[in-house]
């Protein structure tokens, strides 16, 4: 089977598994996938769905945003800020922490974004 050149999400999830000091088959229950679907995603040769990401990074206990900025679905959302003047880094910053909770994420970018609308 030929790589998707979605090697480097398998490297970092890999990564991130090994940190969290979890096994391929821990990691693969904990986000309600198969083993051996999950081990084709780390060696690249699967494309996970937007789902399974938030799945998989539930199971890591990190941001599904981080994720989703490695497989590249976020690139439409950075490219959309940028269109607009606003410094995506904030809102990759705040998605990316993964010391708060999806709430508390969603809380903040409100304020963040009810701040932006009150300046012109």
């Amino acid at each position: 089977m030929a790589s998707l050149g979605v090697g480097g999400l398998g490297e970092f999830l890999r990564e991130q598994r090994r940190q969290a000091r979890l096994s391929l088959r821990q990691l693969a229950e904990a986000a309600g996938v198969s083993n051996p679907y999950l081990s084709q995603i780390e060696r690249g040769l699967r494309k996970p769905s937007a789902e399974i990401l938030q799945q998989i990074a539930k199971g890591l206990q990190i941001s599904a945003e981080t994720l989703y900025v490695r497989a590249g679905i976020l690139d439409e959302r950075v490219q959309e800020a940028a269109e607009e003047h606003r410094p995506a880094g904030v809102r990759e910053a705040v998605l990316a922490d993964p010391g708060l909770s999806e709430p508390q994420k969603q809380a903040l970018l409100q304020i963040y974004e009810s701040f932006r609308k009150e300046n012109p």
